[in-house]
């Protein structure tokens, strides 16, 4: 009895702890420095802005940071399957100095007739 108890939770060689542990130990050290360039890639210029409608575009995102700087880039999160805007997006300004200006001023701000919160990433 106690030889079939143990064949059923026995597990085979090709299933070894071995190779769980060569994979996972990769995926560590694959996310870890994914996690060292992002802070590099990151400067603070970057923006997260939610609450945003989903008819916003973005030339009129754009517009709306412009009054505070130069706008780098706009990146409008939407559905893949509707491809409905999701009500978030990241705006990056040229200068952290122009994001700090952004926080300070388009935080709780109006567009669209809804009111969006700005944060640093």
């Amino acid at each position: 009895m106690s030889y079939s108890s143990r064949s059923r939770y026995s597990r085979s060689p090709s299933y070894g702890s071995y190779s769980r542990s060569a994979s996972m130990s990769r995926s560590v050290s694959r996310s870890r420095s994914r996690s060292l360039s992002s802070d590099v890639e990151n400067p603070g210029n970057n923006l997260y802005v939610t609450g945003l409608s989903p008819r916003t575009t973005k030339k009129e995102l754009e517009k709306h940071f412009s009054s505070e700087g130069t706008v780098v880039d706009v990146h409008l999160v939407v559905d893949p399957w509707t491809r409905e805007l999701r009500g978030f997006g990241f705006v990056t300004m040229s200068s952290i100095e122009e994001a700090e200006r952004c926080i300070k001023y388009l935080d709780r701000s109006v567009l669209e007739s809804r009111i969006i919160t700005v944060e640093k990433v």
